[in-house]
C-alpha cells in the first residue's frame, strides 16, 4: 500500500467557529439555517442537509464581535458525512463590505492572538 501525502494547498490557517450561520443560493428565495464548523480569513466550512455543487455562489450571513457579516462566498468543494444525509461544505469569500472583511480579520487577529488552535487536515 502507498500512502499520498496531501499537500496543503490554504492560504490562510482555519479556527474553530461553532456559531449560526444563514446562507441563500444567489437567485433563489429560500434561507437556510446551519452551523458553522469553521473560519478563515478567505473562508468558511459548514454542514448542510442538502448538496450544493462547486461554484454556486452564497450570501452568507454570520455574527462575529456583535456584528453580522454578510459576504458572498462560492462553494469550493462538498463532502458527504458518513451514514448520515447532510454534507460538509466549503465557501471561499468572494466579494465584502470593506468594513465587514476588516471586523472579520479583526475577530480572527484576537484567535491568533490567543493562540487557538488551527483545525488539523
Amino acid at each position: 500500500m502507498v500512502l499520498q501525502i496531501r499537500r496543503e494547498t490554504r492560504r490562510f490557517p482555519r479556527y474553530n467557529f461553532s456559531e449560526p450561520l444563514r446562507f441563500q443560493i444567489r437567485g433563489t428565495q429560500q434561507i437556510n439555517a446551519t452551523i458553522c464548523k469553521d473560519l478563515s480569513r478567505g473562508g468558511i466550512r459548514f454542514t448542510s442537509s442538502c448538496f450544493i455543487s462547486p461554484k454556486t455562489v452564497l450570501m452568507l450571513e454570520f455574527s462575529v464581535l456583535g456584528r453580522n457579516i454578510h459576504p458572498i462566498a462560492r462553494i469550493v468543494w462538498s463532502s458527504p458525512f458518513l451514514r448520515q444525509d447532510k454534507f460538509y461544505l466549503g465557501a471561499e469569500f468572494i466579494e465584502w463590505d470593506i468594513l465587514e472583511k476588516r471586523i472579520l480579520h479583526e475577530f480572527l487577529s484576537l484567535k491568533e492572538e490567543n493562540k487557538l488552535k488551527e483545525i488539523p487536515l
